[in-house]
């Protein structure tokens, strides 16, 4: 059975790496609102060049509630743009799950529109 999480979250990127660094590092913090409320700690890398085609990998953790049930998780990033084409995967790390949350699997979609950022988490946990 796969429940659904929805809501907004805002979202801030500090640099971590020199702007020439070919590879660019940033720390990331989230503040999640909906059926998820919470915050979010993380780190990202990314690879692009100016025609619009990029790699991005990231990881964090997710420390709140889902739904009502609290504890936290890790999320793994997984995204490319190919020439202004998306590709983008978000799912739970196995085993990250903690407190009421434990064996949480599942997987966030996003949409940005107007600069707010939207989710979809689906997800299931263990009876």
């Amino acid at each position: 059975m796969t429940a659904q999480a929805k809501g907004s979250f805002d979202v801030q990127m500090k640099p971590e790496s020199a702007p020439d660094d070919p590879v660019g590092r940033f720390s990331l913090t989230k503040q999640f609102h909906g059926d998820i409320d919470g915050t979010s700690v993380g780190e990202m890398l990314a690879v692009g060049n100016p025609s619009g085609s990029a790699g991005y990998v990231a990881m964090e953790r997710v420390t709140g509630t889902v739904r009502g049930k609290s504890g936290s998780f890790a999320l793994q990033h997984t995204g490319t743009m190919d020439n202004g084409h998306p590709s983008l995967s978000i799912k739970t790390v196995p085993g990250s799950g903690t407190g009421d949350l434990t064996g949480i699997v599942g997987e966030l979609t996003l949409e940005i529109t107007g600069g707010k950022h939207n989710y979809v988490f689906s997800y299931s946990l263990p009876k």
